[in-house]
């Protein structure tokens, strides 16, 4: 697959997704906040690893709000500055900031004030987030240690991109042409997905080991079919 071809493309299980930077960033800065909502009035299970699989539609709940969960800490950056994630003009420094900035292991986190560095700040935290429930859903850990120093690979790898002559002017026509420049919301959703994946993924091993009657159990192992080749939760959809 090509280096940035891989975008994930959220929405709620059936629906299509948004097309475009700008747009998947709001439809997030939308789904987030009620997503969070619904978890603190009890509507969906929180954390969604938690969550018992006994179907598809559990599967895509669990992988769909995992990321959603991971998000969230983007989402909180002060005065909306998570846009800058979308916007070409501003790859450069955000990705430097990335790399400069110290890795944590904080899933409550205090922002600086300083928006590029808040947005590091976040984005690792939705990391550790991630890490967090793959633990908790008892995802194998080889599926998921080393994910910071591959996704700080990605980073200088987009940086080097961003440094090329005509960047700017190229990701605007790779936009317009549908196609995926290495744009820092990409990279973040992108790998989010991944992770929250594994976590789908170990929720429904568990089901299926647990037994089933023939029929659900048919039904599980064809959803893990389904799974191994799905890139987004709407994929699951019957």
């Amino acid at each position: 697959m090509s280096w940035f071809g891989w975008l994930a493309k959220d929405q709620a299980a059936d629906k299509a997704a948004p097309s475009g930077p700008q747009a998947i960033l709001e439809d997030l800065a939308r789904r987030v906040p009620q997503h969070v909502d619904d978890a603190d009035q009890g509507k969906v299970t929180y954390p969604a690893c938690k969550q018992v699989v006994s179907n598809a539609s559990d599967v895509r709940a669990v992988w769909d709000h995992t990321r959603l969960e991971a998000m969230r800490y983007l989402m909180m950056v002060p005065g909306r500055e998570f846009v800058h994630l979308a916007e070409p003009g501003r790859q450069s420094e955000m990705l430097e900031a990335f790399l400069r900035q110290l890795p944590h292991d904080d899933t409550v986190i205090d922002f600086t004030g300083s928006t590029m560095s808040d947005i590091a700040i976040a984005t690792f935290a939705g990391f550790n987030w991630l890490n967090h429930c793959a633990i908790l859903a008892a995802v194998e850990r080889e599926k998921f240690s080393g994910t910071l120093q591959h996704f700080r690979k990605l980073v200088v790898l987009a940086q080097q991109w961003w440094a090329t002559e005509g960047a700017d002017s190229r990701c605007r026509q790779m936009i317009e042409a549908g196609e995926k420049p290495p744009l820092m919301l990409y990279l973040v959703w992108t790998d989010y997905t991944r992770l929250a994946k594994e976590v789908a993924a170990a929720g429904l091993s568990r089901a299926i080991e647990r037994g089933a009657a023939p029929s659900d159990l048919d039904a599980l192992v064809q959803t893990m079919a389904r799974l191994q080749h799905a890139g987004e939760p709407a994929d699951l959809a019957s």
